[in-house]
């Protein structure tokens, strides 16, 4: 019998608002902007994670160098939760790096050829993007449709631009896609 993750919780607050930080001992499974789009509805029944919590105290740093406008490296274990295909999007958004962005064909394209595919799966690669569990550290905002537009993200379009600026991308010339 497969037992069920249990989570801890605790939030961080950030200068775009509280963020729901997830995870048990090393692993952090989870990170979202509160509200956003697919927020756990069931975080409410999570356990508060002590301060010292390994997740946690990774989380934290990184958020607070991340927020200080350096480019840090996360030093936890991320333990995103989705399909096979979806893990491999997740680990190509990682490659993605600050200030740069890149679209959702070429993460389909970059991943149908990591993954031996003879095509790449462009709606599917979107749906895994637009699923990302942890937000920022998984760098889902630094994804734009093929014509340059900023498309969805689960934290919303302002908070998308402004966490692009705080890297020092030049966002005067993106499009917004309605």
């Amino acid at each position: 019998m497969k037992s069920q993750l249990t989570f801890q919780k605790a939030t961080y607050v950030s200068p775009l608002g509280p963020m729901l930080m997830a995870g048990n001992g090393n692993d952090l499974y989870g990170l979202w902007f509160v509200g956003q789009k697919r927020f756990p509805l069931d975080s409410e029944q999570w356990e508060d994670a002590p301060k010292d919590a390994p997740f946690l105290v990774a989380a934290r740093q990184w958020l607070d160098a991340y927020f200080a406008g350096e480019h840090p490296t996360f030093q936890g274990r991320l333990k995103p939760q989705g399909t096979p295909f979806m893990q491999a999007v997740w680990q190509e958004m990682l490659l993605v790096p600050p200030a740069t962005t890149t679209t959702y064909t070429e993460i389909a394209h970059r991943v149908a050829q990591r993954l031996g595919q003879p095509a790449p799966a462009v709606r599917a690669a979107s749906t895994a993007i637009g699923r990302n569990p942890i937000s920022l550290i998984i760098p889902c905002h630094r994804v734009l449709g093929t014509d340059g537009s900023m498309r969805g993200y689960a934290g919303g379009l302002d908070r998308k631009v402004a966490l692009l600026t705080l890297e020092g991308k030049d966002c005067s010339m993106l499009k917004a896609h309605r």
